[in-house]
């Protein structure tokens, strides 16, 4: 983004003046943004009318009083382009374009999008096909759609490519503040990074949510995630949709097991952005980080005035990863003076007897809890509907949990088991004290995830090496590929330095006199480029032990040529080890347990490159197979693979390379390195 066009985005989302471009369709819109409490001055366009929603209007933007600083555009799609155009003349900030029919809509509305681009100039632009933005901060409504919140003095910001489901989340009843929401549209000028970049600047937004279909420019938003980061404000995503892109580059499992989802987590785990499966999970982790930020680790302390409750948080915890340490000895000694005799002193805590509605024996027990080393302390807590109970004895945990919170200054929260079991105006108490008020369990425990893995990975992140961002591949391929055969591959990579077995390609007449130079056993495989499972094939033979067997098995070969080698031993794990590249992403690194069944294995996790040895090593660490290295039950731990040299040859090779598949990598025990036992790769030609 140009430095001018940053700075029209700002005038964008803090305009002093704003117009309105449009028929009488407008109407609520701008009595909207009256109402919201808009402070500048607010104009309307249109060549036909004196008056829209009380205000005088102008014939066109010419005659404007001044350049405005936002402009909300709401014609029709061919009459968008004029309008634009005529903003920018004025000298216009950016105006958000709510028609639809562009890009979205073929060829015709690419075309028309593309005008639309050259006729903003170096104004920032919200859409097209878009609800537009709402600033809740200062007051500023460019949106068409009757939207809910209040104006917070601190709150999260939205950026979603869904106009709708920007408008359903004004309309949460869960007490998330919001500050900003901005609908994308079609991103033709202004992307999601040039969002997330200006609302970091913003010291009011204390958390950003992403509702996210595909990145329109993968190198920006990385630079402007990667400035969230550092800036401390978190990043939590809702992504949707699988895009097609980049699926010609694909050949063999690296590609089915490394597509644009696997990318985009692979991009969204580097820039410590936590992923969210649903819009309520998204808004309870958002409201967790608004309230407390980023957990500082994962021991929990639950108190409820259930066993059932107590026993539903205790699995979710260990479902999640985080502990339940139990009480230390003087926690224990103070809380057997307060509970019933029979009562079990453990993390949960069912406290129900003898202290329900007692507010100052659950304070003394809901300090003495919370004294403990803990990372957050939970209360499990569902009110009654209004009218069905007293809500006394409920107001009197509030209030103990409050106090307690307020004596010991610790991360805490109250979750109620059901979404609709936390009453709001319970809610607005516990944020008012600084407690985050969650509501249900799936949310709790995507906001406990997210929060902690905020903090985890945002620290791994600052103090990894630093390392460039993705870097996409500039020239254009064409479509002639070309498949290189193993032998080949093989013999690249071992001029690389990496090893392979001791082998020969020869004339299936020949493989038999082969076999007893190199030694049995042997395995004996077919040689073509673009033979990709020869499982499946039926062209691969292993542990032969004789001339006689391997004359056998390669007569049933397809092909002129075989592959004889011989069989490697002490193997402690295989791996898969794929580098594709991606047309937006770069090159991407897919490690996971090789061999056969890698494809229902599932035991795979895909990197962007380049990528420092530290996150290889842990995103090896996190895999099943991982664990066979590390010397699983006794058994030998196993060299380091070569994971880096492989990558290394990828970034050598990355004006021709499409792929690269190592499966499997022999991982052989420690001091004794690895081996390619099968290699694929394929090019682009000329």
């Amino acid at each position: 983004m140009s430095p001018t066009r940053n700075r029209n985005l700002r005038r964008l989302l803090y305009p002093r003046t704003v117009a309105f471009v449009g028929g009488g369709g407008l109407a609520d819109t701008i009595r909207q943004s009256a109402r919201f409490g808009f402070s500048g001055d607010l104009w309307v366009v249109n060549p036909r009318r004196e008056e829209i929603a009380g205000h005088r209007c102008f014939a066109a933007v010419d005659d404007l009083p001044a350049a405005p600083d936002a402009a909300f555009v709401g014609v029709s799609r061919e009459a968008t382009v004029p309008v634009v155009r005529a903003l920018a003349a004025r000298g216009g900030g950016g105006c958000v374009c709510y028609a639809a029919g562009f890009a979205e809509a073929g060829a015709d509305g690419a075309a028309l999008e593309s005008e639309l681009v050259e006729a903003a100039g170096d104004m920032a632009l919200v859409g097209p096909n878009c609800y537009g933005l709402l600033n809740y901060f200062d007051g500023v409504a460019l949106f068409p759609a009757p939207y809910g919140g209040a104006r917070p003095r601190r709150g999260v910001a939205i950026v979603s490519q869904s106009g709708n489901v920007s408008l359903n989340l004004t309309m949460n009843a869960r007490s998330l503040p919001l500050g900003f929401v901005i609908s994308a549209g079609n991103q033709a000028v202004t992307e999601l990074g040039d969002y997330v970049e200006a609302l970091v600047d913003d010291s009011r937004v204390s958390a950003i949510g992403l509702y996210v279909e595909g990145l329109k420019d993968v190198d920006r938003f990385a630079r402007a995630a990667r400035a969230a980061l550092e800036t401390g404000v978190p990043i939590v995503a809702l992504k949707v949709g699988a895009s097609k892109a980049g699926e010609r580059l694909t050949f063999g499992h690296t590609g089915s097991l490394s597509g644009p989802e696997a990318l985009h987590r692979a991009l969204f785990r580097r820039l410590s952005i936590p992923l969210v499966r649903s819009l309520p999970e998204l808004v309870e982790s958002l409201k967790l980080l608004h309230v407390l930020g980023p957990l500082a680790g994962r021991r929990l302390a639950v108190l409820a005035a259930s066993g059932g409750d107590a026993t539903l948080v205790a699995d979710l915890a260990e479902r999640e990863g985080f502990t339940l340490p139990p009480p230390g000895d003087d926690q224990a000694g103070a809380l057997r003076g307060r509970l019933a005799p029979f009562a079990s002193i453990a993390n949960p805590l069912d406290y129900n007897n003898p202290l329900w509605g007692d507010r100052d024996g659950m304070e003394a027990c809901f300090t003495t809890v919370m004294s403990g080393e803990v990372d957050l302390t939970i209360l499990v807590l569902d009110y009654p509907h209004e009218g069905m109970a007293a809500r006394e004895q409920w107001d009197a945990a509030i209030d103990a949990f409050i106090a307690a919170r307020t004596r010991c200054v610790v991360a805490a929260a109250v979750v109620s088991t059901l979404p609709e079991a936390l009453p709001a105006c319970v809610r607005e108490r516990l944020m008012a004290a600084g407690i985050a008020p969650l509501q249900g369990l799936d949310g709790l425990g995507a906001a406990l995830r997210c929060a902690a893995r905020y903090g985890e990975d945002r620290t791994a992140a600052l103090l990894a090496p630093a390392v460039a961002p993705p870097s996409p591949i500039a020239a254009p391929l064409g479509n002639d590929t070309a498949a290189i055969d193993e032998w080949t591959a093989k013999c690249k990579l071992a001029d690389w330095g990496l090893s392979v077995p001791a082998g020969r390609r020869v004339a299936p007449a020949d493989a038999p006199v082969a076999a007893e130079a190199l030694g049995f056993p042997v395995a004996a495989k077919a040689v073509a480029a673009g033979l990709v499972h020869k499982s499946e094939a039926r062209a691969v033979r292993l542990g032969l032990a004789s001339g006689a067997a391997v004359g056998a098995a390669v007569a049933e070969f397809p092909g002129p040529e075989v592959l004889v080698e011989r069989m490697v031993e002490g193997v402690v794990a295989e791996l898969i080890v794929g580098i594709r590249r991606d047309p937006r992403f770069g090159f991407a690194l897919l490690l996971g347990s090789g061999g056969v069944h890698v494809d229902i294995a599932g035991d795979n996790v895909t990197l962007l490159l380049p990528a420092c040895g530290g996150e290889i090593e842990a995103a090896l660490a996190r895999l099943r197979v991982g664990r066979l290295l590390s010397g699983f039950r006794a058994r030998p731990a196993g060299a380091p693979p070569p994971l880096l040299a492989l990558a290394a040859f990828a970034e050598r090779h990355r004006e021709r390379l499409l792929e690269l598949e190592v499966n499997p990598l022999a991982v052989l025990g420690e001091g004794c390195g690895a081996v390619v036992l099968d290699a694929m790769m394929r090019i682009a030609e000329g």
